[in-house]
């Protein structure tokens, strides 16, 4: 009989996924996805002051999801993929609906999303060819991740309040994350390139 997860009956499987599913950080992690539709309603009925708050609450529970995954103890494999995909879906969808109002130039979205249907569509491929599965983030990934908060917030805040340095903080984050979105799916190329030699070289040396 095989080991591990593969050796429990379907019961038993069903009930370990659904604890994942459960833990308090996963929750956050759901909840903060449950924000989304609102933010959409908020920002299309021209009330960013509400849109704004509701995102900076999204952007908190970011942070603390993370934070009690570690002093709980309950990492799990479902949050790692959940935890950025969330990030993803919140951060893309509202960089669209931005540029829809026309808050946002084009230019910014269609890196955003290039980029980021990109690293979904090659951590597929080397998942189903490789079998890899460490796609955890780059130092540049993660800047990117933040000045695209970041660029939102004070994009958000630009339309309730019109003063010179908020509109100075949002072209330099827009332009941050133009930036970022170039070097972060740069370096992660260079990263796939040698987790690719790394599975090769694991590969040719392990016993036959």
């Amino acid at each position: 009989m095989d080991s591990g997860i593969s050796s429990q009956n379907p019961s038993q499987n069903a009930a370990l996924k659904l604890s994942q599913i459960l833990t308090a950080p996963n929750q956050l992690t759901l909840v903060r996805l449950a924000f989304l539709p609102f933010i959409i309603i908020e920002m299309f009925a021209d009330h960013y002051g509400w849109a704004l708050i509701l995102f900076v609450l999204a952007g908190l529970s970011d942070g603390l999801d993370g934070l009690l995954a570690r002093l709980l103890k309950q990492q799990t494999l479902l949050g790692q993929y959940l935890d950025p995909i969330a990030d993803k879906m919140l951060l893309s969808t509202v960089f669209m609906v931005l540029s829809i109002l026309h808050k946002i130039p084009w230019k910014f979205t269609v890196m955003v999303f290039s980029r980021d249907a990109g690293i979904v569509l090659v951590s597929a491929l080397l998942y189903t060819i490789a079998g890899l599965r460490d796609f955890r983030p780059s130092i540049f990934g993660k800047a990117n991740t933040v000045a695209q908060l970041a660029a939102v917030v004070f994009v958000m805040l630009f339309q309730v309040d019109h003063t010179k340095w908020v509109w100075v903080a949002q072209k330099t984050f827009l332009r941050a994350t133009f930036a970022f979105t170039i070097v972060s799916a740069l370096h992660y190329v260079y990263l796939v390139g040698l987790r690719l030699r790394a599975a090769g070289h694991h590969a040719a040396t392990a016993p036959k």
